[in-house]
């Protein structure tokens, strides 16, 4: 088996990137699915969120109000690191539960990794290669805006927030760009999915 961390910052083309590899016979982990997973009650993840922030952050249905909880932790770094100390080491021991599965039923796969927070959560042990792809900042902010019907300074203070290219891309692997054309950026994928698999097909 084989696990590939795929990360980039917003706008960057990610879930394109995935999409297409798992068409070519990839099997993908979503760590922002993971992420969501994390928050169930009756994880050690939920009931420690719960102590840390207050019984106000679990809603009338017995989940984690997302919206209360982002209003804590919203612009309080302090209050943020807390919660990522806590979310972030659940989110890892769900991908290796899959992979540990995924390693049983195939040790032949191809694993994928998405993860927007590779990095910043020190996942970047869990696969033998980092691919990173990149957009140039306008790119990225009109991209966003259009996508998310959001505002100019809210997505610009989304990208500040981010890891930036020339950070990521140093630490990386495989760098796919996403300037142009999606059909551009798959080609790319294409040519990095064989080099690593040694096969131009699908598996």
């Amino acid at each position: 088996m084989k696990v590939i961390c795929l990360t980039g910052g917003l706008a960057s083309g990610k879930s394109t990137a995935v999409k297409h590899l798992a068409t070519k016979g990839a099997v993908v982990i979503d760590a922002d699915i993971l992420g969501h997973q994390a928050y169930n009650p009756g994880t050690a993840a939920f009931d420690e969120v719960i102590t840390s922030f207050g019984e106000e952050v679990r809603g009338g249905d017995g989940q984690i109000d997302r919206k209360a909880l982002g209003g804590k932790v919203f612009g309080k770094p302090g209050a943020l690191r807390k919660l990522t100390d806590i979310v972030w080491p659940e989110i890892r021991r769900l991908a290796e539960l899959e992979l540990a599965a995924i390693a049983d039923s195939n040790s032949e796969a191809i694993v994928v990794l998405e993860a927007a927070v590779l990095f910043e959560a020190g996942w970047e042990d869990i696969g033998e290669e980092i691919w990173v792809l990149t957009v140039d900042r306008e790119t990225a902010i009109e991209r966003s805006m259009a996508r998310d019907k959001a505002p100019r300074d809210a997505v610009e203070r989304r990208l500040d927030s981010q890891l930036s290219n020339e950070v990521r891309t140093s630490r990386a692997d495989v760098v796919i760009t996403n300037d142009d054309s999606v059909a551009r950026m798959l080609a790319q994928i294409d040519s990095a999915y064989a080099e690593s698999t040694g096969s131009s097909g699908a598996r």
